[in-house]
Formats: structure tokens, C-alpha cells, sequence
């Protein structure tokens, strides 16, 4: 396992760095800590509490090269490289396939960056220590551009001698959009020397392995990911461990252990979809302690969180008319309200003897797969609203497509695709308090595509229906149009907001069964949202 370091304050200097240890977490835990008991501010965890830190990141990016003493460390050919900073400081890492056959190659299969450390110019000063270890090795480069070619940044590549593989290659066999994408670096050592057939061979061999790198790269990564999850558990467990022995449970220790809680589940839920990815070896090495698992779910932080300024933006004259409580103590309120009865939770809860009201542990949260107070219900003038939980951080991300989806929405209201209606489900407010957003929707009588499909597969009651109708293969194709609709209203300078991950498919909710309209020739989806 690739040994992990981190940014740490010198008090002399204050840019000395050295390796990540649990005293390192437990004093940006403490940071946290303190933050609050001095006084809160709008966002001590993700803003003032690392302002400083951030200022120290931008400093050490500026020295950043890659520490070739650790590129022997290689599994049936894949090789990793550490990006360090000249003081030392862990950046990321550079994941690699070497190839000896027909000519000597280093296919750059993958550049993780730590979070902290992206947007900081890394790229360039990474494609031109990637090309000087190149040069050293005498081996040919070969990697996936990302950069459309009329983008600015592309000279990134010709200024470091990249180029296409159409330019070296002129091969007809190498005509599609794919192939297009391979960026080449010959070394002067290879100067004179007709690489064409050689480099067309290198770039078939790669796409025959390709699904065995993408496999073996998120096996790497996974395990990576998981080590930190356990270190930082390790870590909130020491810091905490006085009142997890008295059982003596504050709200910032619930708030902190909840928030960890919800982000394990959400990589639990992703990396089922990485290729290669079985679930074998990975979550069950994190365990909860029993007095972890019993412990009450906070989603919220502890009132010295609390916003300046909770609305953030939507209709002026709705927020008017939410009740007093909820303006002026947004997250208790809204946090307080019954959650969503999504079918995967109705049956959790007659599962286990539960109703609607009864306070959900961590350990309950576990054993469903999902957070299931994320979602919120609602009843306002008659109407029924749903408030959804998002991070802080995704709030611009939210805002932007809250205006994109109004003004679809507002231009064409329903969208007909064979008998199938598509309808915008806009954010109609989105409000910040207590360390978390909160957006506020209509609510459709349907049910997110992928518990859909969940559905279908899980229930005793709908298997046979999806056998003899293909449900699943029919919410799948409706999503699928749906999202390319979807990307015709928003036009192309915004498809980058449009994503599947907002689409909700109709569902009668009370029978936990699927709204079709059937015919005689087919059967298709009634409804679809795109919130």
C-alpha cells in the first residue's frame, strides 16, 4: 500500500510538511473542534477553518515534480508513481502500463490528484515531468486526450511535443473518434526512425487490454480509497473515544460520525458500477463499533454552524410564505420533517418493525445502503414539496441548474417522445444552514430511474411483471432518450449540467408498481422528470 502524506504547519516557518499520521487528523478534527467553541461561522469546516491551509497548498504545488525512486513498484506491468512537491508533500500519483513489445512504451493510464490540491495548474508541470522520465527511459509515450482540440489548453500538448496518432500513424484503419483521442511523445532518442507500424501495433495492444488496465486501475484505486476511509474512522474514534465510552454522544460527535457514515455510503453505491468491481474485498473491511452503530444519525451540525444568510436563492415570494420556524432555523426544521416514503424504505421499516417516526441509528443506515433522511416531505398551501440535502460544495452546481432547467422548463413545459411525456422538475429554492444545502422541489408521483429498477429486480411482486415485459430493459431505453432530450433543451454550452443521475420515471408509490401505458404493438414509461 502506497504510503499516504499530508500538509502540516512548522512553527517556524510555516510551510514544513511531512507524512499524514493519526496526530496530524485528530488536529484538523481539534481545528474543527475549536472553530466552534470560539464562535462559529458560516462554514468553519469547508471555508475559514482551512483558508490558511489552502494558501499553503498553493505555495506547494509551485514546486511540484515526481518522485521517480518509487516507479519499480510495478504489478504484471503496472507501474505508480508518486507526484510529490520538493518538500516532500504527496500531490497524487501517476498510475502507468509499461509495454516492452514492439518498441518500448509507457501508456499513462490514469493521474489521481488529491481534492485539495486540483485546479492549481498540476497538469502542465505532470505532462512535462511525464515526458522528461520518457526521454530518460527512452520509451514512447502514449496517453487519452481529454481536451478538445479547439481548446486553448490543448497547446498544453504541442508545446510539450505531443500529437495526435493520426499525425504519426496515417493508418485508415485508425479513423474513428476513439482512436482520434491517443496522444503520442517520441523521444529524440527515437529521432529518424519510421515508427509508424510500431506505434499502430502499440495502440492495438493497448485497447485489447484496455478493459484489463480500467479493471486493475480501480482495484488500485478502491483499495486506496478504502485505507482512508479507515484511517479517518480510526481517527474520529480516538478523538471521541471519551464520550463514545460514556456514551455521552454531542452533536458535533454526531454530526462528524453521520457525515462520515453518508459519505462511505455514497463510494459503496459508486464503486458498484466500476468495471471489474465485485464487492469482494473492499467494504467489509470497514466495521462500525456497536456503540457507532447505535449511535443516533445527525445530518446536520451543531447550531454555531448556523448560516448568515439562509436563503440562497429561487422563488422570493415561496420562501415568503415558508412557515417562521422553518426561516429562521432552516436545517432543524427541515431535518425534523417526516422522511421521503421511498418503496426501498417502506419495506426497510415493515422489514424490521419500524414506522416512519422512529429516529434512525448509523447502524440502520448502514444496513439500508442509502441515507434515508436526505429526503424530506413536506405539505405547503395544499401542495406537496420535497426538500432535498446536497454538500455545500455542489451549490453553484445546483444553482446553475436550477436557472437551466426554469428556462426549459418555461420554453417547453412537456417534451412527447413515442408515448412517453417529459416534464422539468426545477429547484424552486435552494437554502444553506447548519453545514448543509437544502433544496426545495415539487414532488412527482414518481421514483428515481435506479430504485426503479431496483425495484423490479428485488420485489417478489414485480419480478414476474418485468420477466414477461421487460420493465427494466423499457426504463432503461426511456431514461436513455430522455437524457438525450434532455441535452437538446439545455443546448450545447450547457450539457455539462445535464446529467441521468436527476431523472425520476412515474410510479404508483402506495402499490409499489411501475405507471405504463401498454398497447398492443409496446409498453411504455407515462412519465418522466428531469430534476
Amino acid at each position: 500500500m502506497l504510503e499516504k502524506v499530508a500538509l502540516e504547519k512548522n512553527s517556524t516557518d510555516c510551510g514544513s510538511l511531512r507524512k499524514l499520521s493519526i496526530t496530524d487528523r485528530l488536529s484538523l478534527i481539534n481545528l474543527i473542534h475549536e472553530g466552534i467553541r470560539h464562535g462559529g461561522t458560516d462554514n468553519p469546516v469547508a471555508s475559514n477553518l482551512y483558508e490558511e491551509l489552502w494558501n499553503l497548498v498553493d505555495a506547494t504545488v509551485s514546486g511540484a515534480k515526481i518522485d521517480k525512486l518509487r516507479g519499480n513498484r510495478s504489478t504484471k506491468g503496472f507501474k505508480t508513481f508518486e507526484i510529490n512537491s520538493e518538500t516532500g508533500e504527496n500531490l497524487g500519483r501517476m498510475n502507468m502500463l509499461y509495454l516492452n513489445k514492439p518498441v518500448p512504451c509507457f501508456y499513462l493510464v490514469y493521474v489521481e490528484v488529491g481534492a485539495p490540491f486540483r485546479n492549481k495548474g498540476l497538469g502542465n508541470l505532470i505532462l512535462k515531468e511525464f515526458r522528461n522520465f520518457l526521454v530518460e527511459k527512452s520509451a514512447i509515450g502514449v496517453l487519452d486526450n481529454i481536451i478538445p482540440r479547439d481548446d486553448p489548453t490543448f497547446e498544453i500538448y504541442r508545446k510539450l511535443d505531443w500529437v495526435p496518432l493520426k499525425e504519426i500513424s496515417e493508418c485508415s484503419s485508425l479513423s474513428n473518434e476513439a482512436d482520434d483521442a491517443y496522444m503520442i511523445y517520441v523521444p529524440p532518442s527515437f529521432s529518424g526512425k519510421d515508427l509508424k507500424d510500431s506505434i499502430v501495433k502499440l495502440v492495438h495492444h493497448i485497447k485489447r487490454k484496455r478493459p484489463a488496465i480500467d479493471m486493475r486501475d480501480n482495484e488500485f484505486m478502491v483499495q486506496r480509497t478504502i485505507e482512508e476511509f479507515k484511517e479517518l474512522y480510526q481517527a474520529l474514534l480516538t478523538y471521541f473515544q471519551t464520550q463514545v465510552a460514556s456514551g455521552n454522544h454531542d452533536s458535533l460527535m454526531r454530526f462528524m460520525f453521520t457525515r462520515y457514515i453518508t459519505k462511505l455510503l455514497g463510494f459503496r453505491r459508486r464503486i458498484s458500477q466500476l468495471l471489474g468491481y465485485t464487492g469482494g474485498e473492499s467494504m467489509e473491511q470497514i466495521s462500525l463499533d456497536p456503540a457507532i452503530r447505535d449511535m443516533p444519525a445527525q445530518s446536520y451540525g451543531p447550531i454555531e454552524f448556523k448560516s448568515r444568510t439562509c436563503f440562497v436563492s429561487g422563488d422570493r415570494e415561496l420562501w415568503l410564505l415558508l412557515p417562521e420556524q422553518l426561516k429562521s432555523n432552516p436545517a432543524r426544521f427541515i431535518e425534523a420533517l417526516p422522511n421521503y416514503n421511498r418503496p426501498s424504505f417502506v419495506f426497510w421499516l415493515k422489514r424490521n418493525g419500524k414506522t416512519i417516526h422512529d429516529p434512525l441509528t448509523l447502524g440502520d443506515m448502514i444496513d439500508l445502503g442509502f441515507d434515508p433522511t436526505r429526503l424530506k416531505e413536506i405539505e405547503l398551501n395544499g401542495a406537496n414539496f420535497i426538500f432535498e440535502r446536497i454538500q455545500l460544495r455542489t451549490l453553484n452546481f445546483m444553482e446553475n441548474k436550477r436557472v437551466l432547467l426554469s428556462k426549459a422548463s418555461d420554453k417547453e413545459p412537456v417534451v412527447i417522445f413515442r408515448t412517453t411525456k417529459m416534464r422539468f422538475n426545477p429547484p424552486l429554492l435552494i437554502i444553506r444552514d447548519r453545514g448543509n444545502g437544502y433544496v426545495l422541489r415539487k414532488k412527482v408521483a414518481g421514483i428515481h430511474w435506479e430504485e426503479a429498477i431496483e425495484q423490479m429486480q428485488a420485489s417478489p411482486s414485480l419480478k414476474q411483471l418485468n420477466n414477461e415485459l421487460g420493465i427494466e430493459r423499457i426504463i432503461t431505453r426511456t431514461v436513455a432518450r430522455a437524457f438525450e432530450k434532455m441535452k437538446e433543451a439545455v443546448g450545447m454550452e450547457s450539457q455539462n449540467l445535464a446529467d441521468p443521475s436527476g431523472v425520476f420515471v412515474s410510479w404508483d408509490i402506495l402499490s409499489n408498481q411501475p405507471k405504463l401505458i401498454v398497447d398492443m404493438a409496446s409498453c411504455h414509461i407515462e412519465t418522466v422528470w428531469v430534476s
